[in-house]
């Protein structure tokens, strides 16, 4: 899978972005949220909503703070959570997030028809579990559709193991659900699972990658030895 070479970047849903998320929402799904039930969610203390978007040419590149520790998609959540200007820029994908209990739970994923397949979902699949880690969250799960075997691949990819399916569960078709979820997101295994993934990532994407990238720094130290702080 080749990176997008689109330049692109990520942060939080804001108001103005919700006309471009239908849009997509319309190329990606049989049925979609109404306006109403974005405009609930931007509001849900519970809920994280990403979009990645493409930069207008006189936008200014976002201030990186000095501290490696403070760089990736919290410091991004944190930085936009008080507002911004309207959005102008073109989204390319979304993703959101709910976290209930220690349980995030991944309720969409979604990008541009024909910008699929160039590794923008897969790094919507990093921010948002990114987002899940920094919101304290133990574990993230998430549901697809039985026939939808890419996203089966890139979910094992990422640790996702099924737990389960609930039969007939689209409407508009019948189709059973697969449930998968991820290993405790505190472990070992996980943490040095999304830290070679992500440095995959950056290998490919280069310096176009849309994440600041500083959970992988934080987890692999300088000599390539993987590693995890207590």
């Amino acid at each position: 899978m080749r990176a997008t070479a689109v330049r692109c970047r990520i942060r939080p849903m804001q108001p103005d972005d919700i006309s471009m998320v239908l849009d997509i929402e319309r190329q990606s799904f049989p049925s979609m949220w109404p306006r109403i039930a974005y405009q609930r969610e931007l509001k849900n203390k519970m809920a994280r909503y990403l979009v990645i978007y493409q930069p207008i040419e006189d936008d200014p590149a976002p201030e990186e703070p000095p501290d490696a520790a403070e760089r990736g998609i919290g410091a991004l959540v944190r930085r936009f959570l008080g507002g911004g200007p309207p959005s102008r820029e073109p989204i390319l994908g979304m993703v959101g997030l709910w976290c209930m209990m220690g349980e995030g739970h991944i309720v969409t994923i979604a990008v541009q028809k024909e910008l699929r397949r160039q590794g923008i979902g897969e790094v919507l699949l990093v921010a948002v579990l990114e987002a899940a880690m920094e919101a304290g969250q133990e574990v993230v799960t998430l549901e697809y559709r039985v026939s939808n075997q890419a996203a089966r691949a890139l979910y094992e990819k990422y640790g996702f193991s099924q737990m389960g399916v609930r039969a007939r569960y689209y409407s508009d078709n019948q189709e059973d659900a697969v449930l998968m979820t991820t290993p405790p997101l505190r472990s070992s295994l996980f943490r040095r699972l999304l830290a070679r993934r992500i440095e995959e990532q950056r290998s490919r994407w280069g310096d176009g990658y849309p994440l600041a990238g500083g959970f992988a720094r934080r987890l692999v130290r300088p000599n390539g030895e993987q590693g995890i702080a207590r």
